[in-house]
């Protein structure tokens, strides 16, 4: 089986660059097992080194085993280090990720690496993460059911006199007991607050008649779920049910028409298309997903301003939304993996409009 190494390796070739520094540390994870703060991979296209700080000397060498590990300590600093280390490796032009070395790092590095020259570049390694192998999928899925769980359990704690943010004080202990974290700051709106797609818990209480939008995720072993589901306490209005059953057609008709060689802006398109049957469409405002896994927001959207194919093994957030102002919003979001021949949903927790009893 390829290595990610040998993948990276495959990756400079067709670019023409013979090293590369991972300083972001979710590429770093991926290429070489570290789970640590600090690290940094120096990769050409036939030796590699991951530079770290003492701190890590330990984990650095139990966790990477695809490349030797190199640690440094005071008084010695990071930079001079590295020029160490990449003078080691005969290194006489490096690429780095534009998206992530800061201006006050390259102003440093163009300093001290005395007769090296810096390429400015993409991390190839977002490209390639985009894709997941089969131990990943069982990582998100893992995260997927945590949320899956602990969605049902906040949806019994809604009762009246409970606010928002004690459902998110609730959820921070579900997930800590299931031995995971939350994948980002969770949200949970109410009544004209869910109008806000990434609104902040307040300690509004629920009311009979609110919609609840819950946007929730799970980080476990390194990897993220995210979900969203939206309920109505008590009956919902016949408005309600209208604008939450049109959100659902589109939603469910983007997962049923997801597959390798669609366009992302094609399939943001099409829930644009479905909400402007209902004239909602102008009431979405994000884009209808984005890539998942060792980040929340990992690579890749999909969006009316990216155009790019949508590939097998990739796995993506569904999740169109409808906020009116002065009104309500809703949401509903699901995780997929794009398969051969369309995609398997990851998330399972039941999309039917829910109407807590009051």
């Amino acid at each position: 089986m390829t290595t990610n190494l040998e993948r990276l390796r495959v990756a400079l070739k067709s670019v023409e660059v013979s090293a590369f520094a991972v300083t972001s540390m979710p590429s770093v994870r991926w290429l070489t097992g570290f789970t640590g703060s600090f690290a940094i991979a120096l990769v050409t296209l036939d030796q590699a080194l991951l530079v770290t700080d003492s701190r890590y000397t330990l984990q650095a060498a139990e966790q990477c085993t695809s490349m030797p590990c190199r640690s440094y300590a005071n008084p010695t600093n990071v930079v001079d280090f590295l020029k160490e280390q990449l003078d080691a490796l005969f290194v006489h032009r490096l690429a780095f990720d534009k998206n992530h070395v800061t201006v006050a790092t390259h102003e440093s590095w163009s300093e001290k690496f005395t007769g090296i020259e810096l390429q400015s570049a993409t991390d190839p390694i977002d490209e390639l993460r985009k894709v997941k192998s089969p131990e990943e999928v069982a990582k998100v899925q893992a995260a997927c059911a945590i949320t899956d769980t602990c969605l049902e359990e906040l949806i019994r704690r809604m009762r009246p006199g409970v606010t928002e943010i004690q459902l998110l004080w609730a959820l921070e202990d579900m997930l800590r007991s299931h031995g995971a974290t939350a994948a980002f700051a969770p949200i949970i709106v109410s009544g004209p607050r869910t109008a806000r797609p990434h609104g902040e818990p307040s300690t509004r209480e629920l009311q009979r008649g609110d919609f609840v939008t819950m946007d929730i995720g799970a980080r476990l072993d390194g990897y993220c779920s995210d979900i969203t589901r939206t309920v109505a306490i008590g009956s919902a209005s016949p408005r309600q049910k209208e604008v939450y059953q049109h959100l659902l057609h589109a939603q469910e008709t983007c997962i049923q028409s997801i597959r390798p060689g669609l366009s992302s802006k094609a399939l943001d398109g099409l829930a644009r298309q479905i909400l402007d049957e209902k004239g909602l469409a102008k009431h979405f405002g994000h884009g209808l997903g984005h890539g998942l896994g060792a980040l929340v927001h990992d690579s890749g959207r999909l969006s009316q301003l990216v155009d790019e194919e949508i590939a097998v093994g990739q796995i993506w957030t569904i999740e169109p939304g409808v906020y009116i102002e002065g009104e309500f919003g809703l949401r509903i979001e699901d995780d997929v993996l794009v398969t051969e021949t369309g995609c398997q949903v990851l998330t399972k927790f039941p999309k039917h409009l829910i109407e807590v009893p009051w």
